[in-house]
């Protein structure tokens, strides 16, 4: 819990004397508009009080204003990328996993419950219009709390025990959230990869709100934006996460300057954007980024000639020595980072398989153990990671205060004896002339993984699981689906086994939201349709029937009301321990490598990172906007 004394102390330590720059340091790229008045100097388009980066304490030194940086992206989606990797939030991460104001000039937190956010003085969005608390009021009350606009209800995290907070407007600079029991979840989730949205651009979207706008007016942006009602034309515009609209203001430090559908996107440095240096200089470096699309497959071809400035989503430590050879014949360097995922690779048995002969089988944890020491993990680890990798189940890092080496070893042993033994014990003892197993109704045990077919890397692997559980009679076949049908055809109860990425936050602390042990959203594939349930309070899917997953979901609940930090820890230390025991995702390794490309003359990015989603936002967390690129 964060009190009032330790929360200024955050303050106060977040900002350093400054002296704004003079107009003589103003970026090029924005010195037409500034000749032709169309842009105030820079001491009028920052706040009173910017947030000061200090690049000298983190190692890094300050730079120069100009350039361009290519990145190559598998779809118009991925433009989020650049929400991700800008990183800038109300309260946000910093390389210690500290949280810290960032768009906000403070924030106050009472008994875990009371949040008190004040907003820097003269803070604008991209367009330059003032942020202001009607910015809160209007995302809480307009969009968040109309159901015709959010459907599905408020977010979990803004509910405690079903209650939402009390909303107020303090003053004109001042917001503040008050729940009747604490909520641990609401800064980590506004400072999250994908932020829970606090703060809307209200002058901006209320032309699309029936509360505000003329009926026929309203009518006739509809038709214009191809939209079906005023909802869907209301959430087309506003989209922040994905920002395909570039009329929509930011506090990003970059905007998109570009109306999809294009095969590139142009996102350009926001004039108005809050951070500076040390010196003064106001934040970002970079003047442009330009996102061009590409079909996935050839993203690692196009990186190792040298068609990107900054690469990391699309290639993997298998594309390592290709794109190593390329700095022979381009000016990029490839670093490796350390990817912080529980296991690199995990596989995912749906517990709500729509086929009950099945599920009765995968709901018994001696067929989920046996098929784990059925793996044969150092082999995979020398084929596709040369041995650099970690042999682990699911669960978290060295680097996680909450690391135990027992959660690691939890039925990782290559033990292909015990692995007959309780399939055997399950009731697949008889088995075909072909040697596989058969299930009690005659049926092969042959289960089919699904993968999205995005990875050279998850083909490989697999091929190895296919001979390791073949050896203890078990079938395995691959079928690939799209990103887009795996969530529909999970919850449809149509998969019956993924392979994907472990646990996300592979380095939490205690005070971080332990969800992922739990079914508590629909994209969990192990178990969907009980996910779904808890994230539509109970609205949809069906509540777990099993009685480990129950333990899980009212231990978060326990961990939410949970008031020391002894507390959060002990039930992190139980859901980790009946998560791996349990083997609700047959993890694989973990501390594998991601390679990172690197323009030769791209400068702060430090040499070694940690790369995942959440906490760290990829390169967000450290500040791309105080990247820069050398003469």
């Amino acid at each position: 819990m964060i009190t009032r004394r330790l929360a200024l102390g955050l303050i106060a330590s977040a900002f350093a004397p400054l002296t704004v720059r003079a107009a003589s340091d103003e970026a090029p790229l924005l010195k037409p508009m500034l000749d032709a008045g169309k842009l105030p100097p820079m001491s009028q388009r920052l706040p009173e009080v910017p947030r000061v980066v200090d690049l000298a304490a983190m190692g890094r030194k300050p730079g120069r204003y100009g350039g361009d940086i290519r990145m190559l992206i598998s779809g118009p989606r991925d433009i989020r990328l650049m929400t991700i990797y800008g990183y800038a939030r109300l309260v946000g991460y910093d390389e210690n996993l500290e949280l810290r104001p960032d768009i906000l000039e403070s924030f106050d937190v009472v008994d875990g419950r009371v949040f008190t956010f004040k907003i820097r003085q003269g803070h604008k969005w991209s367009d330059g219009s003032p942020l202001t608390p009607e910015d809160f009021r209007y995302c809480w009350e307009d969009v968040q709390n109309n159901q015709d606009l959010s459907p599905g209800g408020l977010a979990t995290y803004l509910l405690v025990d079903g209650k939402p907070p009390a909303f107020e407007i303090v003053d004109p600079l001042t917001v503040r959230y008050s729940w009747e029991q604490p909520n641990p979840d609401f800064l980590q989730q506004i400072a999250a990869a994908q932020p829970l949205s606090m703060v809307m651009p209200a002058a901006y979207l209320k032309q699309f709100h029936q509360k505000y706008q003329d009926k026929a007016k309203l009518e006739e942006l509809i038709a214009i934006e191809k939209a079906k009602k005023w909802t869907s034309l209301h959430i087309k515009m506003a989209r922040q996460y994905r920002p395909e609209n570039p009329e929509l203001p930011t506090l990003d430090p970059w905007r998109n300057r570009t109306q999809p559908p294009a095969e590139q996107f142009i996102f350009e440095r926001n004039p108005f954007f809050h951070r500076v240096d040390e010196t003064g200089r106001q934040l970002p470096y970079i003047d442009r980024f330009i996102l061009n699309v590409s079909t996935s497959s050839i993203i690692p071809a196009k990186t190792g000639a040298g068609e990107s400035d900054l690469q990391a989503t699309g290639i993997d430590f298998t594309d390592y020595t290709f794109l190593k050879d390329a700095q022979s014949r381009y000016p990029v360097r490839v670093r490796l980072w350390k990817r912080t995922q529980g296991s690199r690779l995990a596989l995912l048995p749906n517990l709500n398989y729509g086929d009950e002969g099945w599920r009765k089988i995968m709901r018994d944890v001696r067929y989920r153990r046996a098929l784990s020491v059925a793996i044969d993990r150092q082999e995979i680890n020398a084929a596709a990671f040369f041995g650099l990798a970690k042999e682990s189940a699911d669960t978290v890092l060295p680097e996680s205060p909450l690391y135990q080496d027992s959660f690691r070893q939890a039925w990782i042993q290559y033990d292909p004896e015990l692995a007959n033994t309780l399939l055997d014990e399950v009731g697949l003892s008889r088995r075909g002339s072909d040697g596989l197993r058969l299930l009690p109704d005659g049926r092969k045990a042959e289960i089919a993984v699904e993968t999205a077919g995005e990875s050279t890397l998850e083909t490989d692997v697999l091929e190895l699981i296919t001979n390791h559980w073949r050896k203890v009679g078990i079938g395995l076949f691959v079928r690939v689906s799209q990103r887009e049908v795996f969530r529909s055809r999970a919850i449809a109860g149509t998969i019956m086994m993924a392979i994907w990425g472990g646990i996300d936050n592979g380095i939490p602390r205690s005070n971080m939201n332990p969800s992922e042990l739990a079914p508590t959203v629909e994209d969990q594939l192990q178990w969907p349709v009980w996910g779904l349930n808890y994230q539509s309070h109970g609205a949809q899917g069906t509540p777990p029937d099993l009685k480990e997953a129950t333990d899980l979901v009212n231990l978060l609940k326990k961990w939410r009301s949970a008031s020391t930090e002894a507390e959060r820890t002990e039930i992190w230390t139980t859901m980790l321990s009946i998560y791996t025991d349990n083997v609700f995702s047959i993890g694989l390794v973990n501390s594998t490598l991601q390679p990172i490309v690197v323009h030769s003359k791209l400068v702060n990015i430090p040499e070694a990172g940690l790369f995942i989603f959440n906490p760290t936002s990829y390169f967000g967390l450290y500040l791309p906007d105080t990247f820069w690129l050398e003469a």
